[in-house]
């Protein structure tokens, strides 16, 4: 009988998905381009009513369907199928496996801080740093372990996910009693309005946006969540406020107690905070910390990400050694792909590149899905709905307006990740005639059918 994860599960793995590598390191690059308080914490609320608008509307589009792959799935029943295939696609090539990476970066980063390590090797060769081989052994590790066991693999997520939020909790308490104030402004002043109608913003936004990515987590396993019509939604729309109240509360800790020009351009902001805060040798401790609480992230989104691949799999002649669980009921060979995946991106490609090049890609297969709720909502008002969006329209018609706003100034003011986005996108729609040329007349996708349970 093929196994359930359970709502608390699911809910697991939105938290952890979202709860990562950007909010210990996205705010080092925000303060570079803006100063007032006010506008950096709203960055953090903006970035957060966004997941929720979207979580809210995607939950919609999960119990309509119910079967994993998140975008992939919904964009082909909503569109077409090559529309879904460019989602598939970009979420195999860089969806997940570019996250892992610069979560894994980080947490090489903040591992390195912690024990206070030297280079290995600087230079040229970028895989033998220090953070980079941790890096790489940690995706190794995760990979393997989910490859292996899917029980203990969703055991070992619940626990460290609890662990991740009971120290965020505890980090801000400390640094509001422990921590002096920066004297920072947070009200709303001229300066204030011009950091929040200038371009830094925008860009800021794909920092955020990134920390926020996530909040659809669940919807990618839908097909092995128990009780999808019921669970998807609570774990989708739980999850998403529990982040957003730990990222605005967290951010406004660092803000207040550390000043903004220690944290330009800084990636391990969390040490910054923890050394500031509780001393060189604590803050060390609290980096090995944040660097532990990473791997909730890491192992989240290891979870999620090959349930795309193995639809794909499933559904393309050419993807079809993706589209087979193993003997334990595990998408093995994609969760060993997508680990290949990123240890290529650790391997070739910087932090920041990351973060700016999948934002743009991510929002616009999320920006389709929300439009295709307002589509199906319209064409085909028959179908059955268990859930339906909450403050609908308004909610999903804000979640497009302010989407666009960010695609916009991606490809305006980042043109080159932006564009690189879009190229890998249209080899996409090459890789699907070529598929379709070459489909064997008798490959049909398997019909999606499940039971079980699992905590």
């Amino acid at each position: 009988m093929k196994t359930k994860f359970s709502l608390y599960t699911a809910t697991a793995l939105v938290i952890a998905n979202m709860v990562g590598t950007g909010v210990f390191t996205s705010l080092g690059f925000q303060v570079v381009g803006l100063t007032s308080g006010l506008s950096l914490i709203l960055l953090w609320v903006l970035g957060g009513m966004i997941a929720l608008f979207g979580a809210l509307t995607y939950s919609e589009a999960g119990v309509m369907y119910p079967r994993c792959g998140g975008e992939y799935h919904y964009l082909t029943k909503m569109y077409h199928p090559a529309i879904g295939f460019l989602a598939g696609w970009i979420s195999f090539l860089v969806g997940f496996a570019a996250p892992v990476a610069a979560a894994s970066i980080a947490l090489g980063n903040y591992l390195r801080s912690a024990l206070d390590l030297p280079e290995f090797l600087s230079g040229s060769l970028s895989f033998l740093r220090t953070a980079s081989l941790f890096a790489i052994a940690v995706i190794v590790v995760l990979s393997a372990l989910h490859a292996t066991n899917k029980m203990v693999g969703a055991k070992f997520q619940n626990v460290i996910t609890l662990f991740k939020v009971l120290v965020i909790f505890g980090m801000v308490g400390l640094g509001l009693v422990v921590g002096k104030s920066t004297h920072l402004s947070f009200a709303l002043t001229k300066g204030a309005v011009h950091d929040i109608l200038s371009p830094a913003f925008a860009i800021s936004m794909f920092f955020v946006t990134f920390s926020y990515s996530g909040w659809n987590a669940a919807a990618y396993v839908a097909g092995e969540i128990d009780r999808p019509s019921k669970n998807l939604p609570i774990s989708l729309i739980t999850g998403t406020l529990f982040v957003i109240a730990m990222y605005v509360l967290l951010n406004f800790v660092f803000l207040y107690t550390v000043p903004t020009a220690e944290l330009k351009g800084q990636l391990e902001v969390g040490f910054i905070f923890a050394t500031k805060v509780f001393g060189t040798q604590s803050g060390r401790i609290m980096g090995g910390i944040i660097a532990f609480l990473l791997l909730s992230s890491i192992s989240a989104m290891v979870i999620a990400g090959p349930r795309i691949s193995k639809v794909i799999g499933e559904d393309y002649h050419l993807f079809r050694w993706m589209g087979k669980n193993s003997r334990r009921d595990i998408p093995a060979i994609a969760i060993i792909t997508q680990g290949a995946l990123s240890i290529f991106y650790v391997i070739t490609s910087t932090f920041e590149q990351v973060i700016i090049f999948i934002g743009f890609t991510l929002n616009l297969f999320t920006f389709l899905t929300v439009l295709g709720v307002m589509i199906v909502r319209k064409k085909h008002p028959e179908l059955p709905r268990p859930y339906k969006t909450l403050g609908y329209p308004l909610v999903p018609v804000l979640f497009l307006l302010i989407n666009v706003w960010i695609l916009v100034y991606g490809l305006l003011y980042r043109p080159k990740e932006s564009l690189a986005g879009i190229s890998i996108t249209a080899v996409g729609l090459l890789v699907y005639w070529i598929d379709k040329k070459n489909r064997p007349k008798d490959f049909r996708p398997p019909e999606d059918t499940s039971s079980g349970d699992m905590s």
